[in-house]
């Protein structure tokens, strides 16, 4: 086209287009606001007619630029109506780059920036570079109205709302107030309102959340206020509408308003200054801007700006500068730029500026509630009829109604409606918008003007969305989007246009989504239907933000609910719409749905933080996959708590959407969340909820209201928290009405609120309503004194009140709801009130804690009248107030009337010393009075009872421990025991009449406790004479009274004579006095029981006549006038008597008296001088105590600060043991005591250990041997041990034993050892352990020896041993003097032990015979030599756990070869070669005479096994053959079988795990047929089942010396068992029977009961499925078998089948049921047979289920079992209470070692205090080693 022709055409085309807009001025107006956001569309276009203005119109949009008029073109085809034929030029000529005509004007780029903002902004020089003018204060006043006027003008002009395409009028119209929340104690709203304002019914221009924003806080200081909320809350609506407000001259305080964008002003790089920021970059003045902007300055308090998205703000990271918008925006908020002007900024939560002062206010802005909703609805559709539509799909859906509470969806929802409602029938609209997602894709779809989306711009839209949220970008400037873009995001409504400036002159356009979500939503879209994104990067982009980063994030993420998007369009209602997107076929859209779905699937079962878990919520909601909603529902823990982060009513929708899915129950936790106002509407129905907690200063009056509406809907709920909420009595009255209709609720804290009386008073006015109430706790309250008392008379009163407690900030009520099923409390209450209520009565206590509630006299007295009329009390706590001495009296005398039964504590009332009297009176009144403890110091008032007749006869039938503990009748109940303390109360003699007198005769068997008193020698004797009128007293403490030791004798004296009085301890100096009636008080009263067993648990009744009286004086010194007093005193004492003395220094001269006074007190049984220093001399003292005193016994002198003397009775004769053990006697001391050795009457034992020895002492022991023939056995270590100990016997032993350990021999000690031992005429055996004695000393040790017996043992432990080797080891066995006749090595028990026949022997034929077989040529034909000499009597020959070499085996065979009498050989865990095998075989084939032979345990293959069977042929003499652990293959077998048939003799034949099954077993059977002599057989683990059992059992009757039979774990089954059971009746010589570990049954067990053998010793039948019934016939069989000392039955059923005998078994040493599921029920038959069998040691029941009434029942026969020395109790369900029953058992049985505990419900506390009283007690996971002090 030429030239002319394209004018020509161009000129027709713009007639056309004039005449075609001309019809639609409106629409060509919105279209010049979006491309000329700042254009003056008013400015002298009011004279112009219609076609002019809209000329005009084109000429502004043709002359921005290519690129807008060539958007604007697209516009108009896109939107419009426009006929093909001028369609098709449009966009031919001007919808393309190169039909733009330059004629028609300049382009974008030469636009002067004023045409910009044409009719407003005229040029000017900058404010920052033009001097100051100097002008009038008239003209700088005029400058400035005039630019105030202009800026109002701006603002209405800038920020008045055209509607869209395809919207209604109505769409920015709707505007509703928000729901604004202030956050600090300054802000202005009423608290009571929870700070919510903005009333969604109030016109527009009363608006009072906006007025209410600026109310006057603070006249200094800066003015901000920060408003915080969600995306789409509308944060930046409320920041237009305020400027709309201000423009319609609503905000009348404030004469100038700007409003700034951080995203904008982020587009800002170089400094700027405040006035350049409002006048060059806002609006500029028309002149003088300087006297503009002192005008503002001097009235900065009418100046607002506000700053809309401070968390879009570019903040520094680290030491960085920030951003100058952000450094202008710091000094505005510090007051250093403009200061007292008022800054508001908009936000979205999280971390925000440091710039922020901290007196800033902070509101939270939240979502619509449900008026808010309606009316906005109400608002938005114009027409009636449309509206009610509207309103009737909103309150039919709830989801929709979710997404209403968001402002930004509302509008969305709405406008979605607005298309939708038309053509559809009621119901359907809602149904098409069921998530987010598709309100987004509806919308998308409403707005398209033709009603038709082309993909191309679809995608090409949502590439340019993600591309900016990756890159931080939300604002587009021209070279960012393409013009056809911009029309269709025009067109659509979905960009908005504006002017950006990036510093002074720079100005532009720029493009934005109209909200950030939108924008999201596009790049969501872009991802799901783009071909370029594959399924790895789509799940990249499904994570969840935790919202814990906005603690720490500079800025936040723009991408935070992409992955919500991202799961919507993964929903299949957007498969179709995501296909059209892609232009591809909806499987393709599956595949890119199914990513998503597998990526929200492995985050569903994920353990998530709460910010993460709302996410997630959303997302899963979003897809509308109930199986996803399912799995993160049960993935869920049961505990769920949010702390920290705002929370809105969609979130806990969302939530609640999820948890509908849950099948269990779950705890909800919110701490410190922000919560919006109306957000519990949303838990409305969640029948999931069993735990509901709030705790959060930001809740209030509408919180709780909103609350009051969701909670009668959740059923399951059973505790609900409001802690810390600021509810008042208004929120309060809400929640009552509510919590009436929750009758399941059991707990309910309204703690921290600061409640009133009357809030108090309305909340416990529920508690009828509330049946199965167990906690209210209202702490933190404010109630007065009168309140409290109506309280009391509350808790009196209602049925179901335990527990009152009151105390500083507590206010606590806990209840106890009836028994009966909620079913029957709903069913018929009329008909069962009065029931219950008695029920009730007869069986409630109450606990009343009123601690420091100020209560005086009067008002006790009302209380106390409250008590007599109510139920029993389990406790009365009144600490703390101000009750005095009336008031206490009133209290003590009122005590027997209120029925407690725990304590009444009257401590801290300002009680006098002059009064104490008369607490005493409660002691005569109160027959169940337990304690009264009474000290004036501790400010202690405290009356402890017990539980009455009725209560404690119950507890004594529900335990069962009184009969099992005592001897008396069953349930009988013992006397009442009281404890009346009185310490430190400054008593004086003068009061101790008084007290008596109140006392009166009420002590009998009472604690009566005086101690840190005044009471003085005067006060002591006195009481010293009243103390028969007083009664049997269990206890009297005396400490700390200021005694004489004349008072002291006195209390002797009254020890003497008192029969109730047994034990008398006295501490001179730390004046410690304690008098106790009984040897169980005495423990108890030293801490040995816990306190919390004096009440529950019955003492142990031993007969008390077994109990000797004791006298402990300690801390005083006695001269010898004084200590003859005391003994004189003391003979008047009757007995058994133990006395322990302890004095700092003992004279010769005081011990002499009391040596010589010893036999005048016959009963005296135990003498002890403890911590008292004796003289060297008094050892000879004690040289004839034995002679002075025929009956000491023992005498043990540890040191010289340490003696005891042990004295028998009647007329015993028991050996006499010694002990001078931790003394300082030396090497020299030790040597004079063994020269006396000999002299010495002793007949038991000596301990001589810790005195300081060395070597000499031990070499001096061996010398010392030879002189004393009553010597048995002697033991020395000298390591850290330090253990000297010598044995003694009553006749001369036959022969003597000898230990040394770590004794360090040197060389030169050797000959001085075998010097001795060659003197000790009856030593039989010599042990060296760890002694240093190495290879070459030992080899002279043996050439000296030349001991006088017969036979003589030596065994050395050495580590050496272990490495020397064998050869070297025999290498040894050539040096001895004597013939070896046993030789032992074992390398890793590191020991050699060699047996010794003096004098040596020999036979020179058959050492000729013996060379014969040697190969002389070899190189150990020397060495073989010298064995052959040496070992030629050799009889026995034992290796274990040895590494034979080659050399080793040959030296071995030749040995062997020579060995004639040989009769035992043991290689046993060893290894060796095959060559070093072969050896050893034909050694032992040439040795005909053996009897033994064990080769068990050794590493051989099946080849070497069958080469070593070859040793069995011709052994004929075998008795013994142990050949376990060696493959038994079938031809091994056949070997072994063969030669076993020529073993007639063959006693003894142990095959254990060797592999034989049914078929070796059936050779080994017939083989065994010709073992007529055979005694033991042991085949265990292995796998001859039933059939080789059966087999096994045709042979074993024709075997009459059979004694013992091992089958254990061979898989025998009950046909094995039953043919096994009939066999072994036959066999009445078998002694012990195992056959544990196979599946035998009862019938089994009933077969063996059936014929057990008269001489049976051991059974055992661990783990062989046995039940009662078989237990049973077994026990039956058993009872009074004599010979029976083993039984084991261990992992069997047994439950009440246990052993029950009737008879006993007299010999029964072991008894294991471990892991036999024994419990309480079995336990009292299980003990009784227990007690039938007198000879057990030893008694195993760990792992059952045995309680602490099955321990009682235990502890009752302990002292009867005078030999058990261990009980293993492990793994049972015993408490504290059972642990200390038997520690209380193990006092009366001195000979158990020990009780094992583990594992037992019991506290460390608890396991750490029983220990200390009874070390006996193993609480541990290892038994501890048993020290053994002697053979």
């Amino acid at each position: 086209m030429d030239h002319v022709s394209f004018q020509l055409g161009t000129t027709n085309l713009w007639s056309w287009l004039v005449r075609l807009l001309s019809k639609d001025p409106e629409w060509l107006n919105a279209k010049v606001k979006f491309f000329l956001p700042k254009m003056d569309l008013s400015s002298g276009d009011e004279a112009q007619d219609t076609t002019q203005r809209v000329m005009l119109q084109l000429r502004r949009l043709h002359t921005q630029g290519r690129a807008t008029w060539q958007a604007f073109i697209h516009c108009v085809c896109m939107e419009l109506d426009v006929p093909l034929d001028l369609e098709v030029p449009l966009l031919s000529t001007w919808g393309h780059g190169d039909g733009f005509p330059s004629q028609l004007g300049a382009g974008e780029e030469s636009q002067p920036a004023s045409q910009l903002h044409h009719g407003l902004k005229r040029p000017h020089q900058s404010c920052g570079s033009s001097p100051r003018l100097k002008q009038c204060k008239n003209h700088q006043l005029e400058l400035a109205r005039r630019y105030l006027k202009l800026l109002r003008t701006s603002a209405q002009q800038r920020y008045s709302r055209i509607p869209g395409p395809g919207q209604p009028l109505a769409f920015h119209q709707a505007y509703i107030p928000p729901i604004l929340q202030w956050s600090r104690t300054t802000a202005p709203f009423s608290a009571q309102d929870g700070a919510v304002v903005g009333d969604p019914k109030a016109e527009d221009d009363t608006d009072v959340s906006i007025r209410d924003l600026f109310s006057t806080r603070a006249d200094k200081g800066p003015r901000v206020t920060v408003l915080l909320g969600k995306a789409g809350m509308g944060k930046t609506t409320l920041a237009h509408r305020l400027c709309q407000r201000w423009a319609a001259g609503q905000l009348d305080r404030f004469q100038a308003l700007f409003l700034f964008e951080f995203r904008q002003l982020n587009l800002i790089t170089s400094s700027v200054t405040l006035p350049q920021l409002l006048f060059d970059l806002y609006l500029s003045p028309e002149a003088g801007p300087d006297s503009v902007f002192q005008y503002l300055e001097e009235h900065a308090g009418g100046v607002l700006l506000i700053f809309d998205g401070l968390d879009q703000a570019l903040q520094p990271e680290g030491p960085e500068a920030p951003s100058p918008a952000l450094a202008l925006f710091s000094g505005l908020c510090r007051g250093t730029i403009l200061p007292g002007c008022w800054v508001l900024a908009t936000s979205r939560p999280g971390k925000l500026p440091d710039c922020l002062p901290t007196e800033a206010a902070t509101v939270h802005m939240w979502g619509f509630d449900r008026p808010r909703v309606e009316e906005y609805v109400g608002r938005f559709f114009s027409d009636q009829e449309w509206q009610e539509a509207a309103l009737a799909e909103l309150r039919e859906n709830r989801h929709l109604q979710s997404m209403c509470a968001v402002p930004a969806l509302c509008q969305v929802t709405c406008l979605c409606l607005h298309h939708l409602l038309p053509g559809n029938s009621p119901g359907q609209s809602a149904a098409l918008l069921p998530t987010v997602t598709q309100n987004y894709v509806q919308m998308v779809s409403t707005l398209s003007p033709r009603g038709y989306l082309p993909p191309e711009s679809l995608l090409g839209l949502s590439e340019m969305a993600l591309r900016g949220l990756e890159t931080g970008k939300v604002i587009f400037s021209v070279g960012d989007i393409s013009p056809p873009m911009v029309a269709f995001g025009a067109a659509l409504g979905l960009l908005t246009s504006f002017c950006i400036c990036t510093g002074p002159g720079h100005q532009g356009i720029g493009y934005a989504f109209t909200h950030l979500s939108l924008q999201e939503f596009f790049a969501a879209l872009y991802l799901m239907a783009s071909p370029k994104v594959d399924k790895n990067v789509l799940a990249r982009h499904v994570t969840l933000n935790s919202r814990w980063v906005l603690r720490t994030k500079a800025r936040l993420g723009l991408l935070d609910h992409l992955p919500t998007f991202l799961a919507g369009l993964a929903s299949c209602a957007c498969r179709p719409f995501l296909s059209h997107v892609a232009q591809q076929d909806e499987m393709w859209v599956s595949d890119k749905q199914a990513a998503v779905m597998l990526a929200l699937r492995k985050l569903a079962i994920r353990r998530l933080t709460g910010p993460k878990v709302v996410a997630l919520c959303h997302c899963v909601g979003e897809t509308q996959e109930p199986e996803l909603a399912s799995l993160m529902a049960q993935s869920l823990p049961s505990h769920l708590s949010f702390h920290n982060f705002p929370l809105t009513y969609t979130d806990l929708s969302a939530l609640t959407n999820i948890l509908r899915h849950r099948n269990a129950s779950i705890h909800l936790d919110f701490e410190g969340c922000p919560l919006e106002p109306h957000c519990p509407e949303a838990l409305a129905g969640c029948k999931q909820i069993e735990n509901l907690s709030f705790k959060s200063r930001k809740c209030g009056d509408a919180f709780a209201e909103a609350l009051s509406k969701s909670l009668p809907t959740m059923e399951s709920l059973k505790k609900l928290g409001l802690a810390g909420c600021k509810i008042t009595a208004r929120g309060i009255s809400h929640l009552m009405q509510a919590l009436r209709l929750c009758p399941q609720l059991e707990e309910i804290s309204f703690q921290d609120n600061q409640l009133k009386d009357r809030a108090v008073l309305n909340i416990v006015e529920v508690l009828p309503s509330l049946p199965r109430l167990q906690k209210l706790d209202l702490s933190r309250s404010n109630v007065s004194v009168s309140t409290l008392l109506c309280l009391t008379k509350v808790a009196v009163t209602c049925p179901t009140v335990k527990m009152l407690q009151v105390r500083e900030t507590d206010l606590i009520f806990l209840l106890s709801p009836p028994t009966e099923t909620a079913a029957e409390l709903g069913a018929a209450p009329d008909l069962q009130g009065n029931a219950i209520q008695r029920k009730e009565a007869q069986s409630r206590s109450l606990a009343l804690r009123l601690l420091q509630c100020q209560l005086g006299i009067h008002d006790v007295q009302e209380l106390i009248a409250q008590l007599r009329e109510g139920p029993r009390l389990e406790e009365v706590n009144l600490s703390g107030n101000q009750l005095d001495d009336e008031g206490c009296r009133l209290m003590a005398e009122a005590a027997s009337q209120l029925h407690i039964t725990r304590n009444l504590d009257l401590s801290n009332n300002g009680l006098s010393v002059d009064r104490v009297h008369c607490m005493l009176s409660a002691v005569n009144t109160c027959q169940n009075l337990a304690e009264l403890h009474i000290s004036l110091l501790h400010k202690t008032v405290v009356f402890t009872f017990a539980p009455e007749q009725e209560e404690q006869e119950g507890i004594w039938k529900r335990t069962a421990l009184r009969d099992s503990l005592t001897h008396q009748v069953p349930f009988e109940l013992p006397l009442r025991s009281t404890r009346i303390r009185l310490t430190h109360c400054g008593l004086q003699a003068k009061h101790l009449e008084q007290l008596c007198r109140a006392l009166g005769g009420s002590c009998h068997h009472s604690h009566l406790d005086l101690s840190g008193n005044a009471l003085g020698d005067e006060g002591v004797a006195q009481l010293a004479q009243l103390l028969p009128g007083l009664g049997a007293l269990q206890s009297l403490n005396l400490s700390e009274n200021g005694l004489s030791l004349d008072t002291v004798f006195i209390l002797i004296q009254c020890f003497s004579t008192l029969q109730w009085l047994l034990h008398l301890d006295i501490g001179f100096e730390s004046q410690h006095v304690v008098l106790r009636g009984d040897r169980r008080g005495r423990d108890r009263l030293a801490g040995g029981c816990p306190p919390e067993f004096l009440a529950g648990v019955p003492f142990l009744a031993f007969d008390q006549c077994c109990v000797p009286k004791s006298f402990c004086l300690r801390q005083c010194q006695l001269e010898p006038l004084n200590l003859t007093r005391l003994c004189e005193t003391l003979e008047k004492c009757p007995g058994p008597l133990e006395v322990e003395l302890s004095f700092e220094v003992l004279s010769d001269q005081s011990l002499e008296t009391l040596l010589q006074h010893l036999p005048r007190l016959p009963q005296l049984s135990l003498l002890q001088l403890s911590q008292t220093r004796l003289s060297p001399k008094s050892l000879l003292l004690l040289a004839d105590l034995f002679s002075l005193c025929p009956r000491v016994q023992k005498v043990d002198i540890r040191s010289l600060y340490h003696m005891t003397l042990h004295f028998r009775s009647g007329e015993e004769h028991e050996g006499e043991c010694c002990g001078l053990s931790a003394n300082m006697l030396g090497d020299d001391g030790l040597r004079c005591l063994l020269e006396c050795l000999p002299q010495l009457p002793i007949s038991g034992s000596l301990d001589l250990s810790h005195n300081s020895i060395s070597l000499e002492s031990a070499l001096g022991l061996v010398k010392t041997l030879p002189s004393c023939p009553h010597i048995r056995e002697a033991s020395v270590n000298l390591g850290s041990e330090q253990s000297f100990w010598i044995y003694f016997s009553r006749k001369e032993e036959a022969g003597k034993t000898l230990r040394l350990s770590q004794c360090n021999l040197m060389p030169e000690h050797v000959p001085r050892l075998a010097t001795h031992l060659n003197q000790a005429l009856k030593l039989t055996a010599l042990t060296l352990t760890q002694c240093g004695l190495g290879l070459e000393q030992l080899i002279v040790l043996l050439s000296l020896l030349r001991c006088p017996v017969d036979l003589f043992t030596l065994r050395v432990e050495e580590p050496w041993v272990g490495k020397a080797g064998v050869l070297a080891l025999l290498r040894v066995c050539t040096q001895t003097s004597g013939n070896i006749t046993e030789i032992s090595i074992s390398e890793t028990q590191q020991q050699l032990c060699l047996q010794l026949e003096f004098p040596p022997q020999e036979n020179p034929e058959a050492v000729t015979l013996r060379l014969a077989h040697c190969d002389l040529e070899t190189h150990h034909s020397l060495l073989a030599g010298q064995l052959m000499e040496t070992c030629a009597r050799l009889q026995q020959l034992s290796l274990s756990q040895v590494n034979l070499c080659d050399s080793s085996s040959l030296l071995l065979k030749n040995l062997l070869v020579s060995l004639s009498e040989l009769k035992t050989f043991r290689l046993t865990s060893s290894c060796m070669s095959s060559k070093g095998l072969a050896h050893l075989t034909f050694g032992l084939r040439n040795c005909h005479h053996l009897e033994e032979l064990d080769l068990s345990n050794n590493q051989f293959g099946e080849e070497d096994t069958e080469v070593l069977m070859t040793v069995l042929e011709g052994k004929c003499w075998l008795k013994k053959l142990d050949l376990s652990h060696l493959p038994l293959g079938s031809s091994t077998l056949a070997m072994f079988t063969q030669g076993l048939s020529h073993m007639t003799l063959l006693q003894s034949l142990r095959l254990s795990r060797n592999g034989i099954c049914d078929v070796g077993c059936h050779q080994l059977s017939e083989a065994l047929r010709a073992a007529m002599s055979l005694k033991e057989l042991g085949l265990s683990h292995n796998q001859i089942r039933d059939t080789g059992a059966q087999h096994l059992a045709a042979v074993l009757p024709g075997l009459p010396e059979l004694r013992k039979i091992d089958l254990s774990g061979n898989g025998i089954g009950p046909a094995g068992g039953t043919r096994l059971a009939e066999s072994l009746t036959l066999c009445r010589h078998l002694e012990e029977l195992m056959l544990g570990y196979n599946v035998l049954g009862d019938t089994t067990a009933l077969g063996l009961a059936q014929g057990l053998p008269c001489c049976l010793r051991v059974l055992h039948l661990p783990s062989s499925r046995l039940g009662p019934k078989g237990a049973l016939s077994l026990s039956q069989a058993l009872d009074g078998c004599p010979h029976v000392e083993e039984i084991s039955l261990a992992e069997n059923s047994l439950a009440r089948g246990v052993l029950h005998f009737c008879q006993g078994l007299p010999l029964l040493r072991q008894i294991d049921l471990v892991s036999c599921e024994i419990d309480n029920h079995t336990a009292k038959p299980l003990a009784a047979s227990l007690v039938l069998c007198p000879a057990l040691e030893e008694i195993l029941l760990s792992w059952n289920l045995l309680g602490d009434e099955a321990a009682a029942e235990l502890a009752r026969v302990l002292p009867q079992m005078g030999r058990l020395k261990r009980m293993d109790l492990e793994k049972n369900r015993i408490t504290a209470c059972g642990a200390w029953l038997l520690a209380e058992g193990l006092a009366q049985g001195s000979g158990i070692q020990v009780i094992r505990l583990w594992n037992n419900p019991i506290s460390p506390t608890m396991v750490q205090h029983l220990q200390s009283q009874e070390p006996r007690l193993d609480f541990a996971f290892f038994d501890k080693p048993q020290a053994l002090q002697g053979t």
